[in-house]
């Protein structure tokens, strides 16, 4: 089995897709047929789109929890830090390889790990 696709409701899909941008992701625009305005980007095989909310949702969902895996990772949360992004649980070596979590700007925890292939 593989994940092919993840989908995240926002207040302000271009805000967050900006948030995400600064993790290494590259962002489109797309729309189905008549549907929203939203941004997609392939990450490996899986397509990571981030969608306004739902009719009838008043609110993103706080509770969702990402982890990713990137290349640069101390200039990534230098760069989150300086634009106002909040970390949660600074860097460590925890069983998994170095890590923290940061808060994306509609409060979803996002675990960040260091890239064991490149450095920084």
């Amino acid at each position: 089995m593989q994940l092919r696709l993840l989908v995240i409701r926002s207040a302000n899909p271009a805000q967050l897709a900006q948030f995400y941008t600064q993790l290494g992701c590259t962002f489109e625009q797309h729309r189905h047929g008549t549907g929203p305005l939203h941004y997609s980007c392939t990450i490996d095989k899986t397509v990571l789109e981030i969608y306004p909310l739902a009719k009838g949702q008043v609110a993103a969902d706080p509770n969702l929890r990402l982890g990713f895996e990137i290349e640069q990772f101390e200039l990534v949360l230098e760069k989150l830090t300086e634009q106002g992004g909040k970390i949660i649980q600074a860097p460590y070596e925890s069983e998994f390889g170095w890590m923290g979590v940061v808060e994306d700007p509609e409060r979803r925890k996002v675990e960040l790990y260091k890239s064991e292939n490149k450095k920084g």
